[in-house]
């Protein structure tokens, strides 16, 4: 136990609940203790919320809670993984199934990294939605858990509204946040390509911040103890955040990511917390400068054949932008 925190790796039951059980009484663990799952745990669907478009449709977001700070799941779209349109409170029951083989694939991950991956995408609804729900089912280790995105109106939203749930600014909660865009990208070649296992794939990809807003921003000074580190951000801490400024990562949205491997490695797009994380979340880190003529290039190799979907995520730490590239994966 470090500050506060139990890291617990999933065992044999019997066993892990007796080797658990014996530590906490040795370590006096109080209410304020935080239990660290390594695995064993499932993933939540999450529903961020809703903002209007132009032309009289709805942007709906979603992202997901894995439990899990180590465990990645491959989830493909199907019974264990599918969207259904429903009326309201028709799918409260996880007993009932309404799997729509239209409905079931909205463009949502295959793949799942750990922790929280907030605002990973969206689902573009007409103006007749009204009162319906669009049901996010997810399945993992056996248990079911079931998400209802609605357009009811405390789950409205707007950009500021997602950065103070990144973490974005430093956690500022600066109205100018209302109006901030997204970063432009756009991924340089074909949408859809084909590639042997163990031949490098180029990626090259363009972002920018239309509007320079929020302005980059650094940490300052990088904590110089253990005490003054895990004070404010440390292992397991409820509360995040990151540097303002532009910042791209591939990450595999479907298909198998232990069998890719990108190069140069890439900043993580999920929140991990921990000190030296290699993440826009982790104290101390200290944001790159974009590379330059804001291009980022990155070779992929894959060791097994079949159909990947990558996906380039750009973001001011406040705002996301994505676009994927499919691959086709042959021996």
């Amino acid at each position: 136990m470090q500050d506060g925190v139990v890291v617990v790796r999933r065992r044999e039951p019997v066993v892990a609940i007796l080797a658990l059980a014996i530590f906490l009484v040795c370590q006096g663990v109080d209410a304020q203790t935080r239990f660290m799952y390594l695995n064993g745990q499932s993933i939540h669907p999450a529903y961020e919320g809703w903002w209007p478009n132009d032309d009289g449709s709805f942007t709906l977001w979603f992202g997901y809670m894995n439990s899990n700070w180590e465990e990645e799941f491959d989830v493909p779209v199907g019974p264990d993984n599918y969207f259904a349109f429903a009326e309201s409170q028709a799918l409260n029951d996880l007993e009932i199934d309404a799997i729509v083989p239209s409905d079931i694939d909205q463009g949502q991950p295959e793949h799942f990294y750990p922790r929280r991956n907030p605002f990973l995408f969206t689902v573009r609804v007409p103006a007749e939605f009204g009162g319906q729900e669009l049901v996010w089912t997810l399945t993992t280790h056996g248990r079911k858990n079931r998400v209802f995105a609605s357009l009811r109106a405390d789950y409205r939203m707007d950009p500021q509204v997602m950065s103070t749930e990144v973490g974005g600014a430093f956690g500022s909660l600066d109205d100018r946040l209302r109006e901030n865009l997204p970063p432009h990208l756009e991924v340089k070649g074909a949408s859809r390509r084909s590639v042997r296992v163990g031949e490098s794939l180029h990626l090259v990809a363009f972002a920018e911040d239309p509007d320079d807003f929020p302005p980059r921003s650094d940490r300052g000074r990088p904590p110089e103890t253990l005490e003054e580190l895990y004070s404010t951000r440390g292992v397991g801490s409820s509360v995040v955040s990151s540097a303002p400024g532009l910042r791209l990562s591939w990450i595999v949205f479907r298909g198998p990511a232990e069998q890719v491997n990108f190069q140069p490695e890439q900043l993580k797009a999920w929140i991990d917390s921990r000190a030296w994380a290699n993440s826009p979340w982790s104290p101390p880190y200290i944001l790159p400068e974009p590379p330059q003529d804001n291009t980022w290039l990155t070779d992929v190799t894959f060791q097994e054949p079949g159909n990947y979907v990558l996906r380039a995520v750009a973001s001011d730490g406040s705002h996301f932008s994505y676009e994927n590239v499919t691959v086709e994966v042959n021996d």
